[in-house]
């Protein structure tokens, strides 16, 4: 009876998960497909070019949080108010940290790495997020680890309402003053929204009473925390970091061979604005499945009931190839329709084509992650992500000096996916089935 009230309780999460995800994904869809329009191939170019630096700040800053916090409050190891007034403080530190670097080395950044120097403001404008960003991470990871995602999803709901009221009322205003002041203010905006998705999810947090001894840094709670922390956001730094490096080091190298800035530029936006979004909107169903494993199986494996672990994997792997496979092959009889009706555009159909065979593994990568991080093999993910990251930076770096323009970056992602789908299910498979 007790085994069925917990499956009813991981189901239920999961359609909430699922279908939850859905109202706030749409208002998302709505808000991409302002900016994109507002902003143009250009201004897409550049927010592409920027999206692997603050792809790297957010791992940093954030820290894998919500992923500890779910991990132990699932295993109601810890007081739940010991646990919060423990890692605030330490996120509140690692963020200030975070934010002083970036302010120090933005403009060294944006001139000599990214080769764009009007990017250093939105550099800036994108460390300032990161403390809301990062503790929103950490009031999500305590209703995850609840198995309660009504607060969790409509928090996520209120705050892309509250980003696209703002960016709908003032992007006009602020393109008057130019792409860059555009892109400092949406970058801006997330702040506002984190704010939003904080006061909705403290809403439906249960009412606790704090005494003065409460307030002190429990370094028992820390370390657990940290020792989970620590190898996760290490391997997500490496993934970010060669995601980082990747328009640093094609840029550079596609203007070494005799490409423009200006194509560089441009061609990058159409692979990340367009074909790449395309291609994954509907990963969120999967990686919102994905966030209800980690509660999930962290307790079962736990108790060591492996049968239930592998039947919760496959049961999510199944529906993401399910729902990436039925997407993909939309998207690819009606490439222009969608990117039209999308983005108000044709360009990046040929990346969309080479891309799809592929476009399977995003959707099941996201899973794998998350089941290994909740088997308590975070050292693998890192060692995994390695491995992947170096062999993606030297197929760029060889497919580039090859003079095939933005299709070294392509091969490139193609190869990144096979290589860590594999590595991950291979891990797995090691862990549970034999």
């Amino acid at each position: 009876m007790l085994n069925k009230i917990k499956y009813n309780a991981f189901i239920k999460s999961t359609l909430i998960l699922l279908f939850g995800g859905v109202f706030g994904k749409i208002v998302g869809f709505i808000l991409k497909i302002i900016i994109t329009r507002k902003l143009g191939t250009e201004g897409m170019g550049l927010f592409s070019v920027l999206s692997p630096t603050s792809s790297l700040l957010s791992v940093i800053a954030v820290f894998s949080y919500s992923n500890a916090v779910s991990k132990i409050v699932s295993e109601e190891t810890t007081r739940t108010k010991n646990l919060f007034l423990s890692t605030i403080p330490l996120s509140i530190i690692i963020n200030i940290l975070v934010i002083i670097i970036t302010v120090l080395f933005s403009k060294s950044l944006s001139y000599s790495l990214i080769k764009n120097s009007s990017l250093y403001l939105p550099i800036i404008c994108i460390s300032l997020t990161m403390p809301f960003i990062s503790i929103s991470s950490i009031v999500k990871g305590y209703f995850w680890g609840k198995q309660n995602m009504f607060p969790y999803m409509l928090s996520n709901f209120i705050e892309q309402v509250v980003r696209l009221i703002i960016i709908v009322l003032f992007i006009d205003k602020f393109l008057n003053y130019g792409l860059i002041s555009t892109i400092c203010f949406i970058t801006l905006v997330n702040i506002i929204g984190e704010i939003s998705s904080q006061l909705v999810m403290f809403k439906y947090f249960p009412k606790v009473k704090f005494k003065k001894s409460d307030f002190k840094l429990n370094i028992s709670i820390i370390k657990e925390v940290f020792n989970f922390c620590f190898p996760v956001t290490l391997s997500k730094i490496i993934g970010s970091l060669s995601y980082f490096l990747e328009p640093i080091i094609l840029s550079n190298i596609l203007l070494f061979v005799g490409y423009s800035k200006d194509y560089i530029i441009y061609e990058y936006g159409v692979v990340n604005a367009y074909a790449l979004s395309l291609l994954l909107m509907p990963q969120f169903f999967t990686q919102n499945m994905a966030t209800s494993l980690i509660p999930e199986l962290s307790k079962h494996f736990k108790l060591k009931n492996y049968n239930i672990c592998k039947r919760r994997i496959k049961q999510i792997v199944l529906i993401s190839i399910l729902i990436g496979t039925l997407s993909t092959v939309l998207i690819v009889i009606f490439p222009k329709f969608f990117l039209n009706l999308l983005f108000n555009t044709k360009e990046g159909i040929d990346y969309i084509y080479l891309l799809a065979p592929f476009t399977i593994l995003f959707y099941i990568e996201y899973p794998l992650n998350n089941a290994l991080q909740a088997l308590g093999k975070s050292k693998k993910t890192f060692n995994i992500t390695l491995t992947s990251s170096v062999i993606r930076i030297i197929c760029i770096i060889v497919f580039s000096l090859l003079k095939i323009g933005m299709y070294s970056l392509i091969i490139s992602i193609i190869v990144n996916l096979i290589v860590t789908t594999f590595l991950y299910y291979k891990e797995i498979k090691k862990i549970l089935f034999i």
